[in-house]
């Protein structure tokens, strides 16, 4: 599709990019306490596995299961009075736009959000439940954000970037100052990154008050946006490819963002689609946690073994989402487990007598494996007429898996 020039968002020119300050977010700190849900920062339990203090930050306990409220909801608040009656629009891939639609209709405020055909239904459902406008348009996040904007010139309503608006990136920084007060000793915070608000935020915040404290962004290999502005100088598009981590999935940071962000990040990551899968399914088995991809990022990057460096150190990982459709769910649990070789197929050839099949399954059962699924073929085993071949899905350990290679 050939797009014609993108409608002008002032809050986010990159001719004239705004930085944000540590008065921008306390005073977002301030403004959105009352509607905010301060989330819990605890220990994990997988801490002593990695050698980290690990503290897992539970932004996915948010009313909306996400981060965003705290962005959206002072955004909210500072519009103007003709403004809150027009009403807004934005484009996301959905957490921002549930953040948005949920507190616009606590607030008043008439919403439209447009999401593009990818965006996974429970959240598509969860935006028209807060009342909200939704359109679906777009193949990806660049193809919404293009309609939301000319609707919003249209329509005459104020436009709110997910991710780069100012009042956005201010309000997402109070995570930091949440976990400066909960785990105060902490020397390193790892933060998902998409579109870079909630890195700008959480920085800006936690840099002002504790310098030395170290700030990585993580972002998926699939859509590697903050590292190919960190390459470029400048922010960057790059392809979305399709993802587990759907909700960092933007192709440009923000110009605000990197602009904030750049001189006070210390370390960006990117982790793949497998460490993601098997982070989403270590926190289920260990913490309890359903998680999206985007928000298992940090934990992803410790379990790869990105950050040797923090061994033995007090480490926060922001779980920042946690809409994940069910059937998304379950893919992930089983990559998860494939990844790990918890789940493995295999394929033997045995005797087609009687008994022959019986005797593999006695077999596999003594060493501790159990079989998920089991298949039998005769017409394209070439030979011997008396054998089968036996194709199994298997559930198993990994001392079953050295006795079965």
């Amino acid at each position: 599709m050939v797009f014609q020039m993108i409608e002008f968002d002032p809050m986010c020119d990159k001719e004239n990019p705004q930085k944000i300050s540590f008065e921008d977010v306390s005073a977002a700190a301030f403004r959105i306490q009352s509607g905010i849900v301060k989330t819990p920062c605890v220990k994990s339990h997988m801490s002593t596995l990695y050698g980290l203090d690990i503290y897992l930050k539970n932004d996915f306990l948010q009313h909306t299961g996400s981060f965003k409220e705290r962005g959206a909801r002072n955004a909210l608040l500072l519009l103007s009075k003709e403004a809150k009656e027009r009403g807004v629009i934005s484009a996301s891939l959905g957490n921002h736009s549930q953040g948005l639609s949920y507190h616009a209709q606590q607030l008043g405020v008439p919403t439209t959000v447009v999401m593009p055909n990818v965006a996974p239904i429970m959240k598509i459902e969860k935006c028209r439940s807060f009342g909200a406008n939704v359109i679906i348009h777009g193949n990806d996040m660049k193809e919404a954000k293009y309609q939301a904007m000319m609707l919003a010139k249209e329509r005459a309503l104020t436009y709110i970037n997910g991710y780069d608006h100012p009042h956005i990136m201010a309000g997402q920084g109070t995570v930091g100052l949440e976990i400066l007060e909960q785990v105060p000793d902490v020397d390193a915070v790892l933060v998902p990154v998409g579109g870079g608000g909630l890195l700008a935020g959480v920085a800006t915040a936690i840099k002002h008050l504790k310098p030395h404290v170290l700030i990585y962004g993580v972002e998926t290999e699939k859509c590697p946006s903050m590292k190919m502005a960190m390459k470029n100088d400048e922010p960057t598009s790059v392809e979305i490819r399709s993802t587990l981590a759907d909700g960092l999935a933007v192709p440009t940071v923000g110009y605000n963002a990197y602009l904030t962000v750049k001189p006070i990040i210390d370390k960006l990551l990117t982790v793949n689609e497998d460490w993601i899968a098997r982070a989403i399914l270590r926190l289920v088995e260990h913490e309890k946690y359903v998680v999206e991809g985007g928000g298992a990022v940090g934990v992803a990057a410790i379990m790869a073994g990105l950050v040797p460096e923090l061994a033995n150190k007090k480490v926060v990982c922001i779980l920042s989402g946690g809409n994940i459709d069910s059937t998304i769910l379950g893919r992930c649990l089983e990559r998860g487990l494939a990844a790990e070789r918890r789940l493995v197929k295999f394929k033997v050839t045995v005797s087609d007598r009687p008994g022959g099949i019986a005797e593999l399954c006695k077999l596999i059962a003594s060493i501790g494996v159990s079989i998920k699924d089991i298949m039998q073929e005769r017409a394209w085993v070439y030979g011997d007429i008396f054998s089968v071949r036996v194709r199994l899905l298997s559930s198993t350990n990994n001392l079953a898996i050295t006795i079965l290679d």
